[in-house]
């Protein structure tokens, strides 16, 4: 159990059951009185997000999280198959996932937060290269900044590119936006 004055940002928390991460935190002394502590939470289940208050005597679930390493290795149906370090196999579903999925490479490894031992979030690496597997040429003498031009990498994610980006350049990808960072390669 965390007591409220061990609330702060980036907490994990468990409210009800569920896991909250806090987003945002405030104290505040009033003159007579209890301090208090405004928390806004994020739940990291289902991402919905709410404001809650504790006074300096409550008390506050801990959750009970796991995180894991596991290395990808191929997508069965809508699940995705990942390996851990006893080469046992983890089925993670698309759900859980979500936009993720576009990124995932054979053998990459990931962090999966588990809890209550169901996988509830997917850590992959910061930046990932990808190849360019269609876009339109872009324009010649076109040469005003911060033009995009759509691209699709193979795993049919599309993602705006500056507009001297070719089909089969590499390109880096920031995974937790999911935009364009660099040309790593050209064709």
């Amino acid at each position: 159990m965390f007591s409220a004055s061990d609330l702060r940002k980036g907490l994990k928390i468990e409210i009800d059951g569920q896991p909250y991460v806090i987003t945002d935190f405030t104290f505040t002394k009033p003159g007579k009185g209890q301090s208090i502590y405004t928390c806004k939470m994020k739940n990291m289940i289902t991402g919905s997000t709410m404001t809650r208050q504790y006074r300096s005597n409550d008390k506050v679930g801990k959750p009970q999280l796991e995180q894991v390493k596991l290395q990808y290795s191929y997508q069965d149906g809508d699940d995705y198959v990942f390996m851990n370090e006893n080469y046992e196999q983890v089925n993670i579903s698309a759900e859980v996932l979500g936009r993720q999925k576009y990124f995932l490479t054979e053998d990459m490894t990931v962090e999966i937060l588990y809890h209550n031992d169901k996988p509830i979030e997917v850590e992959l690496p910061i930046f990932i290269e990808k190849e360019i597997t269609y876009t339109e040429p872009g324009a010649r003498g076109n040469t005003a900044t911060n033009v995009l031009k759509p691209a699709s990498i193979d795993t049919g994610y599309e993602i705006n590119v500056p507009i001297f980006i070719n089909q089969g350049d590499i390109v880096k990808i920031d995974t937790r936006t999911g935009e364009y960072t660099e040309r790593v390669a050209t064709a």
